[in-house]
C-alpha cells in the first residue's frame, strides 16, 4: 500500500455550505489557483446541479488549473451528471463525483428506496459517469452510520461499474476515531475488489472529532482525506486541512504518510479564505489561529528563547508565517510591493498590481508601516470583489456627548449616485440606518463583531456583519483604519452578496 495520501479539498463546494460563505466566480477562481499553489491533489470546484452560476464557476476553474484534478459533485441522477461533464468536460484532470446515501434511516425517509435500488441506482450513475471520464469517485452518504456489509456491497458494485475512488463520509459527525478506524479496516478487508480504487474519508465536525477520525482512517489504511480549509463546512464544519498535513508532517514516527502539500502556503490560504468568505478563524485555532504560535506565560516564554522546540513542535515558517524583514510604506514602489505579494501568494498581472499598488499608497499616507494583512485587505476589496449593486463613495459623521450621531452617505447604485442623512444610537447606527433606507433593504442584521488586524492605534478594523432576508444569509465584511467606515464597507458588501444570492439560488444539497 502507498503512504501517499491524496488531498482531496472541497472548501469550494462543501466549504461554501457554511451560512453565509457563498463566493461569487471570481473569488471561486482566486481560491482555486491558490489551493493549486498549496500542492492540493482534487479541487472539487462545486456543486454545478445547483445553479447556473455554480457551473459557470466550476467551468472556469476547470479552464484554469493545469495541476490539480478538478472535481464537480454530482447526485446519482444523469441530468445532475450531465451538469458536472459540462463543466469540467476541458479540464486537464476532470474528476466526476456521484453521491447516494446508504444509511437504513436515509433509505427509509429521505430516499424511500431499498438496499437493492440503491445499490442499482449507484451502479448505473458510475457507469454514466465512467462514460465521460476514467475518473469517477463515489461516495456513501452517511456512510458511518451505514450497515458495514452493505456499504463493503455497495463499494464492490461501485468499483465493478468504474468508480476509482471510493469515499466514506461520516456525514454528521457522529462516529468516535476508534470505532471509524475499526470500519475502514472492516470494509477493506472484506470489499473484494478494493485494491483497485482509491479509500478516501470524508469527516465532519459536530463532535470536534473530524481531524481525529481522519487520522485514524489514514492509519488503517484510507489513502484519501476530504477536508476544507480552515475547517469551514456545513453545521460545524469539515476536517481542517492545514490539522491533517501538519499531523502528517509533524508525527512522521507514528504516521509514516506523506503529501503533496507545500506547507508554507498553508498560512496565506487561510487567510485567503477567511478574506473571502467572511468567516474569522477563532484566535485558539490549531496551526493557523492568531495564537497557535503566541506564548503569554513567563515559563513558555524563557523556554522558546533557549530552544524553540521546548514549547513549539512546527516552526512558524513551516506553515507560511512570514519572517520577511521589508518593511513597505509611502515610499515603496511597485517591485517591492510586487514581490510582497507573491511571498505572500498572490500571483498578479499587471493590470491588478497597479490596481493594489494605488490603493496600496492611499493606505500609506494614512498609516506608517503596511503589514501583511493589510495587503491581503486590498487585495480582497480590489481584485477579489466583482461589480456590486451597491459601493460606498462617501461617508461622513457627528458623533459626541453633547450631539445626536447623524452620518451623511452617498452610495452608487447600479452606477447612479444617491445619497441622504440619518440618525442613530450612535455613529455606526446612524450610518447603517442611512444605508439601509438608501437600499431599501429589508434585511435583519443578525450579528456585528469588530477584531483589529495588527496592534499599534492605527491598525485597520476588520468588521464582519451577519445579515438575514428572506430566508438568505449573508457575511459582510470590510476593513479600515477607521472604524465607522470599515462597518459601512461590511454593511454595504453584506448587502452585496445578499444580492448575489438572490440572482444565484442554490438548491439545496446534501453534505456528502
Amino acid at each position: 500500500m502507498s503512504n501517499r495520501v491524496i488531498i482531496f479539498d472541497t472548501t469550494l463546494r462543501d466549504g461554501e455550505q457554511s451560512p453565509g460563505a457563498s463566493m461569487n466566480a471570481a473569488e471561486k477562481l482566486r481560491l482555486a489557483t491558490q489551493l493549486e499553489k498549496l500542492g492540493v491533489d482534487v479541487i472539487e470546484a462545486g456543486f454545478p446541479a445547483a445553479s447556473d452560476g455554480d457551473l459557470d464557476a466550476v467551468s472556469r476553474i476547470a479552464a484554469k488549473l493545469d495541476k490539480a484534478q478538478v472535481a464537480a459533485l454530482a447526485r446519482t441522477s444523469k441530468d445532475d451528471i450531465d451538469r458536472a461533464w459540462q463543466a469540467i468536460s476541458h479540464a486537464a484532470k476532470p474528476r466526476i463525483h456521484t453521491f447516494i446515501a446508504t444509511s437504513d434511516i436515509h433509505l427509509e425517509y429521505k430516499l424511500k428506496m431499498t438496499r437493492d435500488e440503491v445499490v442499482q441506482t449507484a451502479v448505473e450513475a458510475v457507469k454514466y459517469a465512467k462514460s465521460f471520464t476514467d475518473n469517477v469517485e463515489f461516495s456513501s452518504e452517511d456512510g458511518s452510520r451505514s450497515d458495514r456489509d452493505y456499504l463493503c456491497r455497495v463499494f464492490e458494485a461501485a468499483i465493478e461499474a468504474g468508480a476509482t475512488t471510493i469515499n466514506l463520509p461520516d456525514t454528521v459527525g457522529y462516529a468516535v476515531p476508534e470505532e471509524f478506524a475499526e470500519m475502514v479496516s472492516y470494509v477493506i478487508s472484506h470489499t473484494p475488489n478494493i485494491h483497485k480504487a482509491v479509500f478516501s474519508v470524508h469527516c465532519h465536525n459536530d463532535l470536534g472529532l473530524a481531524t481525529a477520525n481522519t487520522i485514524a482512517a489514514i492509519k488503517a489504511g484510507a489513502r484519501q482525506a476530504e477536508v476544507t480549509i480552515n475547517g469551514i463546512g456545513e453545521r460545524a464544519g469539515n476536517t481542517s486541512l492545514e490539522e491533517v498535513v501538519m499531523a502528517l508532517h509533524t508525527r512522521q514516527n507514528i504516521l509514516p504518510a506523506s503529501t503533496s502539500i507545500n506547507t508554507e502556503f498553508i498560512h496565506p490560504t487561510s487567510r485567503l479564505v477567511s478574506m473571502i468568505t467572511g468567516i474569522m478563524v477563532q484566535p485558539n485555532k490549531a496551526i493557523v489561529g492568531a495564537n497557535a504560535f503566541a506564548h503569554e506565560a513567563g515559563i513558555h516564554q524563557d523556554g522558546v528563547l533557549k530552544n524553540r522546540m521546548t514549547y513549539e513542535i512546527m516552526k512558524p515558517e513551516t506553515i507560511g508565517l512570514s519572517a520577511n524583514k521589508l518593511v513597505l510604506g509611502k515610499h515603496s514602489g511597485r517591485h517591492a510591493l510586487r514581490t510582497h505579494l507573491k511571498d505572500l501568494g498572490y500571483d498578479l498581472s499587471n493590470e491588478e498590481v497597479n490596481l493594489v499598488f494605488e490603493k496600496f499608497k492611499e493606505l500609506a499616507d494614512k498609516k506608517k508601516h503596511i503589514v501583511d494583512e493589510d495587503l491581503e485587505v486590498i487585495v480582497t476589496e480590489g481584485i477579489l470583489r466583482t461589480s456590486d449593486v451597491f459601493q460606498l463613495e462617501y461617508l461622513h459623521v457627528t458623533a459626541g456627548t453633547t450631539v445626536l450621531p447623524m452620518a451623511s452617505v452617498k452610495l452608487q447604485i447600479h452606477g447612479r449616485s444617491v445619497q441622504s442623512a440619518g440618525y442613530g444610537n450612535g455613529p455606526i447606527d446612524a450610518a447603517f440606518n442611512t444605508i439601509a433606507n438608501l437600499t431599501d433593504t429589508g434585511s435583519e442584521l443578525l450579528r456585528f463583531s469588530i477584531s483589529a488586524l495588527t496592534g499599534g492605534t492605527d491598525a485597520q478594523g476588520e468588521v464582519t456583519v451577519r445579515l438575514r432576508e428572506n430566508g438568505l444569509t449573508a457575511l459582510g465584511k470590510g476593513a479600515d483604519p477607521d472604524i465607522i467606515t470599515a462597518s459601512a464597507r461590511a454593511y454595504v458588501n453584506g448587502l452585496n452578496r445578499l444580492e448575489y444570492l438572490k440572482t444565484h439560488p442554490i438548491k439545496e444539497t446534501s453534505p456528502v
